[in-house]
C-alpha cells in the first residue's frame, strides 16, 4: 500500500488506559444497505485498508448514508463509543475563512487531499483492534488511517488542515521544497 513509511510517521489512538472496551451488537440493515456494505467492503479489502478480525476487543457498527447525489450509499463506521474513551481534541476544526485568509501573501500553495491512497499514514499496530467493526459479512479492522501527522511547530504557519484537506503554504518560492 502506498503511503508514509511507518518509521517516519504513525497514527496512534489516545484511548484512556482505564477504558473498558465496548462491543456493539450487529444492527439490521435493509437489502439495499447490505449490498452497499458488501460493495464498500470489497473496495476497502482490494485497497488493503481493512482485514478480517476473528476476536475483537472493541466493536462498532457501520452507518449507511446517502451520498450527495442522493442515489448511492456510503458506509461510515460509528466510533462514538471509542471516541468517548479518548481525550477531547482542544483544537477543533478551524473556520474555513481563517484557513483561506491565512494564505494571503504566499508565493505558492500546495493542496493535498488526505483521502487519497498515496497519503495514508499507518495506524499503530497496538491500536488496530480498536478500529474493529461488525457487518453482516464478518468483523473487520482498519489497517491505516488518513490523519496527517505534522510537527506541531508547522501547524498554522506552513500547514493548515480542514477535515481531509491540507494546505502547505510557501512565502518564498525558493523555500517551496523545504516547506513541502
Amino acid at each position: 500500500m502506498p503511503g508514509v513509511p511507518r518509521e517516519l510517521a504513525e497514527h496512534q489512538l489516545k484511548v484512556f488506559p482505564n477504558a473498558k472496551p465496548i462491543k456493539q451488537r450487529l444492527q439490521r440493515f435493509t437489502p439495499k444497505k447490505r449490498e452497499a456494505i458488501r460493495a464498500e467492503l470489497t473496495l476497502l479489502k482490494a485497497a488493503g485498508f481493512i482485514r478480517e478480525l476473528m476476536h475483537p476487543v472493541w466493536l462498532a457498527n457501520p452507518v449507511i448514508v446517502l451520498k450527495k447525489n442522493k442515489k448511492d450509499w456510503r458506509m461510515c463506521v460509528d466510533y462514538t463509543d471509542l471516541n468517548k474513551h479518548c481525550p477531547e481534541d482542544p483544537f477543533g476544526l478551524p473556520r474555513i475563512d481563517q484557513v483561506v485568509d491565512s494564505t494571503a501573501g504566499c508565493a505558492l500553495l500546495s493542496f493535498l487531499d488526505c483521502y487519497s491512497g498515496y497519503h495514508q499514514i499507518s495506524l499503530a499496530i497496538e491500536d488496530r483492534e480498536k478500529t474493529a467493526f461488525i457487518t453482516p459479512f464478518e468483523r473487520w479492522r482498519h489497517v491505516s488511517t488518513s490523519d496527517p501527522d505534522v510537527p506541531r511547530d508547522h501547524w498554522g504557519k506552513r500547514v493548515e488542515a480542514y477535515v481531509d484537506d491540507v494546505v502547505i503554504k510557501t512565502k518564498n518560492a525558493e523555500d517551496f521544497i523545504d516547506d513541502l
